[in-house]
């Protein structure tokens, strides 16, 4: 069970967004010329010089609370963002895992500025709280413009190839992403503040994982254990991050509305190709959990206060 403990520090949030815009300053570097998209590589582009000034935005407030950035978890942003490039690029449909991981980090940051703007604005600091704010803006924006080139990107993934062969492996990966969902839910369904909506969600993604293995089914194919497996390591590896932090609840609401978002990247493809593919039946799945995924997430982002409210004593 999550409990109250000590307010995160405006310092360590600062420094903890720092970090996280050196590694997406690593993948905006690299993401252009991953994109396959001509739209979507202009807007990661310009994003790049975004996140370039949201940097020195970042930079500027730390010095002004007589900080620094940390070097240690700036070096491990740049590693684990150049990693993701790596990863994508080793990936057959590289423009769609960029895609949606890209899709997935901006709400992260979008999550993480807006609980940095409420602990400045706790802590009096005006000038902080308008930073916060202005780079927020940004990163919802940046979001939005990667959720309207989805066409687009399965256009750039599928490469010509004819969607009902590649149906399955989308299937597939629906299915590894409901197994993380389903063991990070497991985890963090006893923190202070999230009890209850994780506990519900917890009840839908096992719905969504047996609707997409039923689909899987249908077209003769079976859920990849190997892949399933690997991620559902990587949720207890997040489960163990997120419980060995002070301000559990904030970081765990704030990762799992960016997880909602991955997810819903990953239905907004699916649905596409099953509908290139004929698959009507496949179609209707992925819409109806996509409709539960936004919901899940508007319920997390509505959450933020009570999250952040479990660590302020």
């Amino acid at each position: 069970m999550g409990s109250a403990g000590v307010m995160p520090s405006l310092v360590k949030y600062l420094s903890d967004v720092h970090a996280m815009e050196v590694q997406a300053l690593a993948q905006m570097r690299a993401a252009p010329e991953l994109a396959g998209d001509p739209v979507l590589a202009e807007a990661f582009d310009r994003h790049r010089e975004e996140t370039e000034r949201h940097e020195a935005l970042i930079r500027d407030r730390l010095e002004a609370h007589g900080e620094k950035p940390s070097r240690i978890e700036d070096l491990l942003g740049a590693v684990s963002g150049k990693g993701f490039v790596l990863f994508a690029r080793s990936q057959p449909d590289t423009p769609g895992k960029l895609a949606t991981h890209a899709f997935s980090y901006e709400h992260m940051e979008l999550a993480a500025y807006d609980l940095l703007a409420r602990i400045a604005e706790k802590e009096g600091d005006a000038d902080t709280v308008a930073v916060a704010e202005r780079i927020r803006a940004e990163e919802e924006a940046m979001g939005a413009r990667i959720g309207e080139r989805w066409d687009a990107v399965v256009d750039a993934s599928l490469g010509g190839s004819d969607p009902a062969d590649k149906l399955d492996e989308y299937l597939a990966d629906a299915h590894a992403l409901e197994a993380q969902a389903i063991q990070l839910l497991e985890k963090g369904r006893d923190t202070e503040g999230l009890q209850a909506l994780f506990t519900d969600h917890l009840d839908e993604s096992r719905q969504h994982s047996a609707l997409i293995e039923q689909r899987l089914e249908a077209r003769g194919g079976s859920p990849s254990k190997l892949k399933d497996a690997a991620l559902g390591l990587g949720a207890l590896n997040w489960g163990a991050f997120f419980k060995a932090q002070p301000d559990t609840p904030p970081k765990l609401a704030m990762f799992a509305y960016a997880f909602e978002h991955l997810e819903i990247a990953g239905y907004e493809q699916l649905l596409r190709v099953a509908a290139r593919a004929g698959d009507r039946a496949t179609v209707d799945a992925a819409q109806t959990i996509l409709a539960e995924e936004r919901v899940a997430a508007e319920k997390l982002y509505s959450a933020f206060p009570a999250a952040l409210g479990a660590v302020m004593t």
